[in-house]
């Protein structure tokens, strides 16, 4: 739990500008638009630092999304600067692509994309529409990473999909101290406080999970899980996952060859 939510804010938002400052002096920060907490602070926050004209949010349906009311309320409310791009067709021509592909079935045993390998392709479509968008923009433009620090210790994203990006804000809050800057911050705090869902699994993400972000969170913070069965699968998710997170490992060749 943050000590002086304030200062952790005021904070991040120096930070981008400082990030700002020495990349791209001119550039936009892209934030894909999902309506849910991580996104709408994160756009919040680049607002507060470089204004609302230097922001584009970015709404990505997959043909009808039920909850996009919430995500074009977080840009209404925050008067950020705003496009939608459906990713319907391209999720589509994707997933025909490998029904059709020559000896896919034989190798891999399956008629077309199934299981992680489908609910995995749409974030790295939309991460691919969010830089298209910020290398069109004049003076070009930065993706923001969304993710939380609960989510990336358990490896709860998508590699090359949300899990990329320019920079990362919420890097290094939990789930619990994203929701207490959002509560700081001018957007919808219905929106701060919805359930979290990855809008893919048609799951909730702590039932997807297995365990509450409070049980995570505080198994973060503590290195303390009364519940052992609910700790061997965070510790498992942990280290499967922590490539997620590190950089590619590359071979170094030694000095003899």
């Amino acid at each position: 739990m943050l000590k002086n939510v304030e200062q952790t804010k005021n904070n991040i938002i120096q930070w981008i500008r400082d990030y700002f400052a020495k990349n791209l002096p001119d550039a936009y920060a892209v934030v894909g638009i999902s309506g849910g907490k991580d996104s709408s602070v994160v756009a919040a926050l680049c607002k507060e630092a470089l204004g609302a004209d230097r922001v584009v949010g970015v709404t990505m349906p997959n043909g009808v999304q039920p909850d996009i009311d919430d995500s074009h309320n977080v840009v209404k409310t925050l008067g950020i600067r705003h496009l939608e791009v459906n990713i319907h067709e391209i999720t589509q021509a994707f997933a025909k692509t490998f029904k059709e592909a020559e000896g896919f079935a034989e190798l891999t045993g399956k008629d077309g994309l199934v299981g992680e390998s489908a609910i995995n392709y749409p974030p790295r479509m939309r991460m691919s529409v969010l830089y298209a968008v910020a290398q069109s923009l004049p003076h070009g433009g930065l993706v923001a990473n969304t993710c939380n620090a609960s989510e990336d210790y358990v490896g709860y994203s998508t590699k090359f999909g949300d899990a990329a990006g320019d920079f990362s804000p919420l890097a290094h809050l939990t789930v619990e101290e994203v929701l207490q800057i959002g509560e700081y911050l001018d957007i919808p705090q219905h929106l701060v406080h919805k359930t979290p869902s990855d809008g893919l699994s048609g799951m909730s993400d702590e039932d997807k999970l297995g365990f509450t972000y409070a049980q995570l969170d505080s198994y973060i913070a503590t290195g303390v899980c009364e519940d052992e069965a609910v700790k061997e699968k965070i510790d498992r998710l942990h280290k499967r996952n922590l490539h997620k997170i590190q950089l590619m490992p590359a071979y170094e060749k030694s000095d003899a060859e």
